[in-house]
């Protein structure tokens, strides 16, 4: 069935308190997606960032954000009151986010609030940790043990705990108790807001698409939890890390520095691991995008100590068995194959083998810097089992890219359509590429709707400081803006 949606993160929502969360204004956003007859609103990924900033650097891949926990939600429950709120400093602007403060004062709130929950008295409570507990349990006195060793890495912790001794565990168990429940608590109220968000969604025609990075962050619950699941010597140092090699966007590829997966372990316990990771995700999303899908098939081994990524080399990865194991155990999984970037046949097998859509992005047609050679994205190459971007999170906007694209860029999209087109006509006219296209699900930045430039750009890969912050203006999502939306599913039957 052919249908549109929006891509917009959590955190790019509007309203108080620093950051976008599950506030009112996520519901007021599934209400704008309804009158603008869409079918899904895709997200980046919800799990608790690390250094950086990234949802792609987590220190859980089970957890969720604290930070998107609504304050506005814990004022309601009589846990927080709004001069507390109102009090705290996060930032003079409001279109940007500032972790720092948030990092430095949102969390003295949601202690506030965990301490006047009294959630030990709530079988609800207990029930959560009971169902998570094969992850929550790790993950809380993971981020206990993180505050009470100065927030470094778990790298740095006494032997005894980092390897997880027997009786180190329990010592830390009993000496950091509430801790160690001030971590479940947020974990449980995150959960608890997140499903009710959901839950409003559904009933308003609205799947959510959520995204889950192939690897997890080399500091983080999971590989302190299960070391033997990744490519570390006896010390836990990493053997190698992850990334990808150098392509027209970086002449020196992209250093993730990843922990990178021991397969064989993997496979030794029947993806155990793994099934759980996406009965997870299948549990919180109508459907999930996996990024970096070409790592299943081969993945890029770079050594420990290099500078950048064009060392590196590729390996065999798991392939199909993982998603036979995962579909044995799951049934029928709804899932986007991320492969952008240089594909090789073995992928596109890959892929084809799961039966799940790929992505395709409008910008890289036209755009003389595409690794991938520009006609793997132009419109008459579409198979309908595909998902069709203008862009995604790691690109330009729209209008951001128009504005820096070379001449014989707009040259070839007049040619394509058929028209002389200006520059400020470009970006109407790749909406309908995207939109009249034969993809049976076309997914466009909310920027890209609105007509912003870079100052909205969500992430410049390789670089570090000022990515992942922008959010929206308070009034930006009108009437006349989801009526315009609705015409344009109308126009090219995705209603």
């Amino acid at each position: 069935m052919r249908a549109g949606g929006i891509l917009l993160p959590i955190f790019s929502l509007s309203g108080k308190y620093g950051i976008g969360c599950m506030s009112k204004k996520a519901y007021q956003f599934v209400d704008f997606l309804a009158a603008s007859k869409q079918k899904y609103w895709q997200i980046l990924p919800m799990g608790p960032t690390s250094f950086g900033d990234s949802p792609y650097q987590s220190y859980s891949t089970f957890a969720g954000n604290p930070y998107f926990i609504s304050l506005e939600d814990l004022i309601d429950q009589g846990l927080l009151r709004e001069e507390e709120c109102e009090s705290i400093d996060f930032g003079e602007n409001n279109q940007k986010i500032d972790y720092d403060k948030l990092y430095r004062n949102r969390i003295k709130l949601l202690r506030k609030a965990y301490v006047r929950s009294k959630i030990y008295k709530k079988n609800e409570f207990f029930l959560f940790k009971k169902e998570n507990e094969y992850w929550l349990r790790d993950y809380a006195l993971f981020m206990a043990l993180k505050d009470w060793f100065g927030g470094g890495s778990f790298t740095e912790w006494p032997e005894d705990i980092r390897k997880r001794y027997g009786y180190s565990m329990d010592h830390y168990q009993k000496t950091l108790y509430y801790e160690i429940e001030f971590h479940e608590y947020l974990q449980y109220e995150f959960y608890r807001q997140w499903f009710q968000l959901k839950k409003y969604a559904n009933e308003k025609g609205i799947q959510i698409i959520g995204d889950i990075p192939i690897y997890v962050a080399y500091d983080s619950a999971d590989v302190w939890a299960r070391p033997e699941l990744f490519q570390l010597d006896e010390s836990g140092n990493m053997k190698a890390v992850a990334g990808c090699p150098p392509d027209g966007f970086s002449s020196k590829g992209q250093l993730w520095g990843n922990p990178l997966y021991d397969w064989d372990a993997h496979r030794a316990s029947n993806f155990d691991w793994w099934i759980k990771r996406i009965e997870k995700c299948k549990d919180m999303y109508d459907m999930v995008r996996i990024d970096h899908f070409r790592g299943f098939d081969e993945y890029y081994s770079i050594p420990v100590t290099a500078e950048d990524a064009a060392g590196g080399h590729w390996e065999k990865g798991p392939g199909i068995d993982l998603f036979l194991a995962i579909r044995y155990c799951l049934g029928d999984v709804e899932i986007i194959a991320e492969d952008l970037g240089f594909i090789t046949d073995s992928v596109k097998e890959l892929i084809r083998e799961t039966g799940f859509p790929n992505m395709k992005v409008l910008e890289f047609a036209f755009d003389s810097r595409g690794s991938d050679g520009p006609a793997e994205y132009l419109p008459y190459n579409y198979e309908k089992n595909c998902v069709v971007y203008t862009g995604t999170h790691d690109n330009e906007t729209l209008k951001g890219w128009i504005e820096n694209i070379q001449k014989s860029g707009v040259g070839k999209i007049s040619e394509y359509t058929g028209k002389e087109l200006e520059k400020d006509e470009i970006a109407d006219e790749m909406l309908r590429l995207a939109i009249s296209s034969t993809a049976n699900i076309c997914i466009i930045p909310i920027q890209d709707y609105m007509g912003l430039g870079d100052e909205a750009r969500i992430n410049t890969p390789s670089t570090l400081g000022n990515n992942w912050q922008w959010r929206m203006k308070e009034g930006q999502l009108t009437k006349k803006l989801a009526q315009k939306i609705g015409k344009y599913m109308e126009i090219y039957g995705r209603v």
